[in-house]
């Protein structure tokens, strides 16, 4: 189990480096006359509040070689300066995909629009299932459909693509980004309070990757059901059966990356978007009074009509706008504007959908139970083609959810809430692909154990619902915090508080299903909620006990003076968490063994409140006496640290090192479980097994195995 001397396990609060000083500044230890500095800033420079950055690269600071004094009000600057990035035009990524808006908008339909894409298949037929107590009814249609196109409106479109899209941490989107955007300070309650809320938002997000993946596979081969060919030749178990192998078959290609099957993800939704769009307006041909369903009134009438029951029902609505988070968390990688306009196509395509289906339960309300794959006939080749057709979008539904938790992953363990896992890079040209073995099996399972326990997706809907609107109405907080800052809080108060009524309204509506499996995505996420939080209090202990047998390096220096110790050749790389004193594996180093490299140099490793830090601006590097060299290496939440090119970096810095002749030193922690105070005994036994199960420093900083040197050391939690 590895030393918090390692980077990034003990990291502050998103936005801060790995200690409380800001990196660029000098210790004391660099403020002789031999002190040389290397500063750059690691943040780009943000534009204007209300003001779009205008190119994707990062823009080096101009004061990158002030005094330290200087220095540290610069990151004060910098982390107050966040939520200028409330743009109000189109905002690059520096790693966005490039292409014409139309190629963009393709691919995005594939990988933002699966899961509202394919939310036809159940959304309407919920709504009419026995359990809503809702007849079928010419109002009672009009009124859902109304509804459906409102929630559509007000939600996705006004709130994500209008407002919450314009939130943007340096181009990247997603409610991590969002919290690391909004904590200005660290320590204040107000600020735990809005962490806490960022990652139970974080945690739901992962319930509804484990949801969403079963719910629309099992929805899709549900349509075999109707194919009159296949009529007493399927049961229930059969269809448990293919859709367990679809599930199954999806996560093991995993491993292979998205880059080859991903480039046919936006082809393969368009032709399923243009499918669903023409079989509604078939219907909508034969009985063109359902567009009056447009008008909100008969949303009203449907809840002066139907009372509580109708207020309940949206529980069974929220289902149409399911996957609007996606919009915000894939920002950075296809940008706000392509996302829009592939929007501007869905919405419409969805729409008819809802509306022929509307339109043909006002002709047959018996056909409420399978109201999607009706559209098709009693059966035939344009059902089979149709149900192929549904389960390869709910498969590319699943796929975006996936990467969605990968991605949230590697945020979560960057910003230091998530020990340390395998992340495999699975495309060398693009960056956001990654693979996590120990979250794709986790999933994996809970995606299986849902289909085996719920039997059909009408049973799991009412599981579905609870974790997306606690995620969109925890989005609104966090965006209320930043939008006030410009806005002033009077606008910004009217604004998210009509979002948050909306959010407020369906989260509450969903508390019915509690009872009917809806307990499950809020287990799973207090559970996470749990580990995530257990973590961090665990990796501020450990830090904080290191801290306290550590030294000031002044004085360390002193002591290397006095003894004159062995100068042997090469350079020795002591890996750090902290920029300010002696690191521990230091101490005991040069305590037993007495003898030290020609060049030591103290590696520290910070995680930045923005997604990606240039790597012209990513390297410190501070020249010490007696041969010693402090290096700060700032990355961003997005990004993996790889030692060896900070190594790189710092070459260019006058800091000359050769790979066969410099060593690694990790500290090596033993835990031991006590009753000391301070933290929760089960706490303390959960964060031993997090800590001995999390992937070693060697493989995660993608270090050099035959040139680490581990030193072990007992701690009491």
């Amino acid at each position: 189990m590895e030393s918090s001397d390692v980077p990034g396990d003990s990291s502050a609060i998103p936005g801060k480096t790995a200690e409380k000083e800001p990196p660029s500044a000098p210790t004391a230890e660099a403020t002789g006359p031999d002190a040389v500095r290397t500063t750059p800033d690691p943040r780009p420079s943000q534009p204007p509040p209300g003001q779009a950055s205008q190119s994707g690269a990062p823009k080096a600071d101009a004061s990158s070689q002030d005094g330290p004094e200087t220095s540290s009000k610069r990151k004060q600057v910098l982390s107050s300066a966040d939520t200028s990035s409330l743009s109000h035009g189109h905002h690059h990524s520096h790693h966005q995909m490039h292409g014409s808006m139309w190629k963009l908008s393709v691919a995005a339909l594939g990988v933002v629009f699966g899961d509202i894409g394919t939310s036809p298949l159940y959304a309407l037929r919920e709504c009419f299932s026995e359990a809503s107590h809702i007849p079928v009814t010419h109002d009672n249609v009009l009124g859902l459909l109304s509804l459906f196109f409102w929630s559509m409106m007000l939600v996705v479109t006004v709130k994500y693509v209008v407002f919450i899209t314009r939130a943007d941490n340096e181009g990247e989107g997603g409610i991590l980004a969002l919290l690391a955007l909004v904590l200005p300070k660290r320590g204040a309650p107000k600020v735990k309070a809005l962490i806490l809320a960022g990652l139970f938002g974080a945690a739901l997000l992962y319930a509804d990757g484990m949801l969403t993946p079963a719910i629309s596979v099992l929805s899709a081969v549900e349509g075999l059901e109707g194919i009159e060919a296949l009529h007493g030749h399927l049961d229930r178990s059969v269809i448990l059966a293919i859709s367990c192998a679809i599930l199954v078959g999806l996560f093991l290609v995993q491993s292979r990356g998205t880059a080859r099957v991903g480039a046919a993800f936006g082809p393969v939704m368009t032709v399923w978007f243009t499918t669903i769009a023409v079989l509604g307006v078939v219907q909508i041909v034969a009985a063109p009074e359902i567009l009056w369903a447009i008008s909100p009134v008969h949303a009203a009438r449907f809840f002066l009509a139907n009372g509580w029951t109708g207020f309940f029902v949206l529980g069974s609505v929220v289902l149409c706008i399911t996957g609007g988070e996606a919009l915000y968390a894939d920002m950075g990688h296809f940008g706000r504007r392509p996302i829009s306009f592939a929007w501007a196509l869905v919405f419409p395509a969805l729409t008819l959908n809802y509306f022929g289906q509307g339109a043909m339960l006002l002709e047959n309300p018996e056909i409420h139970e399978d109201s999607f794959f009706a559209l098709t006939g009693s059966g035939g080749a344009l059902r089979v083609f149709v149900v192929i057709l549904a389960t390869m979008a709910t498969v590319i539904a699943s796929q975006a959810l996936i990467s969605g938790a990968f991605s949230l992953t590697r945020q979560a363990i960057q910003l230091g809430y998530l020990p340390r896992l395998e992340i495999r890079h699975t495309s060398s040209d693009a960056e956001g692909q990654i693979y996590v073995p120990e979250i794709n099996w986790l999933l994996m399972v809970a995606c299986l154990a849902l289909v085996l326990a719920f039997q059909s997706s009408s049973a799991m809907a009412a599981a579905y619902g609870i974790a997306v609107t606690g995620t969109m109405a925890i989005t609104t907080v966090l965006f209320f915090v930043v939008t006030q800052k410009w806005w002033g809080r009077p606008r910004a108060a009217l604004v998210c508080g009509i979002m948050l009524a909306i959010d407020l309204a369906f989260f509450s509506a969903n508390f019915v299903k509690l009872t009917s499996g809806g307990w499950i995505p809020l287990v799973a996420a207090a559970c996470i909620l749990s580990m995530m939080t257990t973590w961090k209090l665990g990796r501020e202990r450990v830090a904080k006990f290191l801290r306290d047998r550590s030294e000031p390096l002044d004085q360390f220096l002193d002591e290397v003076d006095a003894a004159d110790p062995v100068r042997v050749k090469g350079t020795a790389v002591f890996m750090t968490s902290t920029n300010a004193g002696t690191p521990p594996v230091l101490l005991h180093h040069f305590k037993h063994n007495q003898v030290l490299h020609e060049q030591v140099v103290l590696l520290s490793i910070g995680t930045e409140d923005v997604p990606h830090v240039s790597a012209k601006n990513r390297v410190t590097v501070e020249r010490l006496r007696e041969g010693f060299f402090r290096v700060t290496a700032h990355y961003g939440f997005m990004q993996i640290p790889k030692v060896t090119d900070i190594l790189k970096e710092c070459d260019k810095r006058g800091l000359k090192t050769r790979p066969e002749s410099t060593s690694f030193y990790l500290g090596r922690e033993k835990l031991v479980v006590t009753g000391n105070p301070g933290m929760s005994l089960w706490r303390k036994f959960l964060f031993s097994f997090l800590s001995k199960n999390a992937r070693p420093a060697t493989d995660f900083f993608k270090l050099p195995p035959d040139r680490v040197v581990e030193m072990g050391m007992q701690l009491e939690l």
